[in-house]
């Protein structure tokens, strides 16, 4: 009985598939798989964001500026001089003086230092290829130096200062009007701002 069924179904008259009906399954097939192709791209797009923002976040504070390089391996030079002070200090007054011919400009600084940040005393130094009145604080027994220089011709920031840390030490950089100033500890940025402004 099944074997006669069989042959007549195969009998039967075979129907195309109107070419409408065809075209609206592929649409309908088309439309399911467009939420997942669209959450796909969206995925994709936000990984490359993500990606975008942390490369821009990452050239923006690894490579290392130059003024803060250069500060640092001068405040280095300071640390590992036989002799870091030339004058010991006796005071602003005492300090500032001393610098007269010895250098071609006036270094500007009028902060005498306090019980937190006591002035040590001052040296000569050198910032990249010009000479540099250091004078040198400390907080606790941490040194901390101070450069003063002529600022022209050098790669500044936009906005006149930069602050940044670099092989254990924290560095801020900046200048005002035709001098420029480096301060220079391995003490933590936040003390390290503390006499940014007192200097100021």
């Amino acid at each position: 009985m099944t074997d006669d069924l069989d042959t007549l179904l195969q009998k039967l008259p075979r129907r195309t598939t109107p070419a409408s009906l065809r075209a609206r399954i592929e649409r309908m097939h088309v439309r399911r798989r467009e939420p997942r192709n669209i959450a796909i791209a969206l995925a994709v797009i936000a990984f490359v964001a993500v990606i975008l923002f942390v490369s821009r976040r990452t050239n923006q504070t690894s490579p290392e500026s130059p003024l803060v390089a250069e500060a640092v391996n001068d405040h280095l030079r300071v640390l590992y001089a036989s002799h870091p002070l030339e004058i010991e200090s006796g005071g602003i007054h005492q300090v500032k003086p001393w610098f007269e011919g010895r250098l071609d400009f006036a270094p500007i600084v009028t902060f005498d230092g306090d019980a937190d940040f006591p002035l040590q005393g001052g040296t000569i130094a050198y910032y990249i290829d010009r000479k540099a009145a250091a004078f040198v604080y400390k907080r606790n027994l941490h040194l901390i130096t101070l450069f003063v220089f002529q600022s022209h011709d050098l790669p500044w920031p936009r906005s006149d200062r930069v602050a940044s840390e670099t092989r254990g030490f924290h560095a801020i950089v900046w200048r005002t009007g035709d001098l420029g100033y480096a301060l220079v500890s391995d003490v933590a940025m936040p003390e390290l701002t503390t006499l940014e402004h007192k200097l100021h």
